[in-house]
């Protein structure tokens, strides 16, 4: 009986995008610490490293530090599988849909900052969508829309102005 192994050289850049998802998932946990001024309005600070790795290694790469942050995140949080963690990857699914299709829009009018804002949109209304159908089905939600829209749109100026600073650098 012959044994094969299967031997896996990684690049330099498997460790630099496996660094940068492993601080993905630490802002994620570390957000999920801090309190919010309203329930489920958080800044989504780890979508930082999101847009940093869609802009320096494609979208492929981008997916899977999003997902992986996803699902890693739960798993140290303890929710994997619960509400939050559907509202989590429901957010992080529409959001990546949107970069892609985003992906085939003018560069010169659509920089990482309006990348940043379209993604938080969808997040926002990824998780609302949720909500409404699953854990609220209550029209009600829809009073909703106006807070969310704004907190998405504050955080992700902010959140895309950081990227935007960092990739300068």
């Amino acid at each position: 009986m012959t044994r094969s192994t299967i031997s896996i050289n990684p690049t330099k850049t498997d460790h630099h995008v496996a660094k940068l998802t492993a601080l993905a998932i630490a802002l994620h946990v570390l957000e999920a610490v801090f309190p919010s001024p309203l329930p489920g309005v958080k800044p989504g600070v780890a979508n930082i490293i999101t847009l940093f790795v869609l802009i320096r290694y494609g979208f492929g790469t981008a997916a899977w530090v999003s997902l992986l942050r996803v699902f890693a995140s739960s798993l140290l949080l303890g929710n994997f599988l619960s509400p939050t963690f559907v509202l989590s990857l429901s957010g992080a699914l529409l959001s990546l849909a949107t970069l892609w299709l985003a992906q085939y829009l003018p560069k010169r009018y659509f920089s990482v900052i309006s990348l940043s804002v379209l993604a938080a949109f969808a997040h926002t209304l990824g998780q609302l969508c949720i909500v409404r159908i699953w854990l609220i089905p209550h029209a009600g939600v829809s009073y909703l829309i106006p807070i969310f829209a704004l907190a998405a749109l504050i955080f992700g100026l902010i959140n895309g102005i950081i990227c935007a600073r960092l990739l300068s650098k």
